[in-house]
């Protein structure tokens, strides 16, 4: 991804915190710190590189491994030799047995007369249950790096950790700003692949807006030119980002995979989730559930109505981890043995009505960046209804807060066909699960990939309308 499409806004987010450094080099205390977070292989390290590179300030890049506090010590000293800062010899034959040491060494390595990075990654490797970690940086920041012109980035995929390390009551509370990076949208994945509105939601529904995977996507391709050439290479991209990075994730947890296979194969309700994973007990499927949810890779969603309800359910929060649990991760024996067309053709089958359902949180998350307009109001909550058995099921619900609202705002419904617009028969469905859901005339919404042909509709949007949610 040459042109480094969509991260425009984040570098310059980090130019300014250099800025801050440079300009405070007189004070007392210059150093400023960003705890960067994001899912695997969205490009936080990519992009921190490419800034730290162009900034021509000296800098040092860090890589955590986790294999062990003297490994990782040891990688330290590694990293310092390829760093340029003036004094990294110090760091690279100091080679300190505790980070402690570490950083009284790096400090001293820093210079004092311009401003330099110093970026730390995979900083989650490096805490520990107890806390020492944390404390120790605490120390370090507030005893020597906070006062040399220093910007100390510090990197994280395990995303729960990142925001504990700056969490209240935790050593190093409110010493640095938080930044999150996120995948491309689906506006920056449209307008890096030269793709129209509906194939952009596409590629995004696959590729997830993970740059490494869209750098494979090749300009203006369909999505069948894409994932034949992506299925014929057994490491391409859209094949291996799933599985090294489950891997990281859960190197031990055996039941949590299982959980995640079941819920990406299509299962949503608890009973339903635990038959899938092999007859899981009730607690350890809680446990397992609780851990994908720390982690941000399902989400965990309860109807949005004035009525509270109890039926959760579960879905793969990532849009590319949801197509690969879907169609790869099960077809890999298949692909490696060069069968990719039968995959192809699976894909191909299913795509329709698997692609209904995928693409309905980003049609709300396009709803709620969009809202107000002048059709309908701002909706601090949009979900979606169901009842248990699912005899009722309504794709969007706007409501003052959720998951019990006090006022509901519209209800819609999402109809994502290639040929076919939202007609009277779908709007006639859509009042009846209303009538079910409340009885107040509330506005009716249709979402709809193939425009709409029919009237008493209150609001209409196709996917251009949605992609404008993204300033590009």
């Amino acid at each position: 991804m040459g042109d480094f499409m969509g991260r425009t806004r984040e570098l310059e987010t980090l130019d300014r915190e250099l800025g801050k450094v440079a300009a405070g080099l007189d004070g007392e205390r210059p150093g400023r710190c960003v705890m960067l977070r994001g899912r695997r292989r969205v490009g936080k390290s990519r992009l921190v590189e490419r800034f730290a590179e162009r900034s021509g300030a000296p800098f040092l890049f860090y890589a955590a491994t986790g294999a062990s506090p003297k490994a990782d010590l040891e990688r330290l000293s590694q990293d310092a030799q390829s760093s340029n800062l003036p004094l990294a010899g110090l760091l690279a034959s100091a080679r300190p047995d505790s980070w402690d040491a570490a950083f009284d060494v790096l400090a001293a390595a820093l210079p004092h007369d311009r401003a330099s990075v110093v970026v730390m990654d995979e900083v989650p490797y490096l805490m520990d249950a107890e806390g020492a970690f944390e404390g120790t940086l605490q120390r370090a920041w507030d005893r020597a790096l906070e006062t040399k012109p220093v910007l100390l980035i510090l990197i994280g995929s395990d995303l729960s950790m990142m925001e504990a390390l700056n969490s209240y009551g935790r050593p190093f509370h409110q010493r640095g700003r938080e930044m999150v990076l996120g995948p491309l949208n689906p506006a920056e994945v449209g307008g890096m692949l030269g793709l129209d509105a509906a194939s952009a939601f596409d590629a995004a529904l696959i590729t997830g807006g993970l740059p490494l995977i869209c750098a494979d996507w090749p300009h203006g391709a369909g999505m069948g030119d894409f994932l034949s050439a992506a299925l014929s290479d057994p490491v391409s991209a859209l094949l291996v980002s799933a599985e090294r990075s489950l891997a990281a994730e859960f190197p031990q947890q055996v039941q949590a995979r299982a959980v995640l296979s079941a819920i990406g194969s299509g299962e949503r309700t608890f009973t339903n989730i635990a038959r899938a994973a092999g007859g899981l007990g009730a607690t350890p499927l809680q446990r397992s559930l609780g851990i994908l949810t720390d982690k941000r890779v399902i989400a965990a969603e309860l109807p949005v109505s004035t009525r509270p309800s109890k039926d959760r359910r579960y879905r793969v929060a990532d849009p590319y981890l949801r197509f690969w649990l879907r169609f790869l991760g099960p077809a890999m024996e298949e692909i490696e043995r060069g069968r990719g067309d039968l995959t192809l053709g699976r894909i191909r089958e299913n795509w329709t009505s698997w692609r209904g359902r995928a693409v309905e949180p980003l049609v709300r998350e396009a709803l709620a960046r969009l809202l107000p307009d002048a059709k309908l109001p701002a909706a601090p909550a949009i979900g979606a209804y169901w009842t248990r058995t699912n005899d009722v099921e309504i794709d969007i619900v706007g409501a003052d807060r959720g998951p019990i609202a006090k006022e509901l705002l519209f209800v819609g419904s999402v109809k994502w066909l290639e040929n076919s617009p939202f007609d009277r028969h779908d709007l006639a469905a859509l009042h009846h699960h209303r009538a079910a859901l409340t009885p107040d005339p509330v506005p009716v919404v249709a979402v709809s990939r193939s425009g709409t042909d029919c009237k008493g509709l209150d609001a209409a949007y196709g996917p251009a309308d949605l992609l404008a949610a993204w300033p590009s």
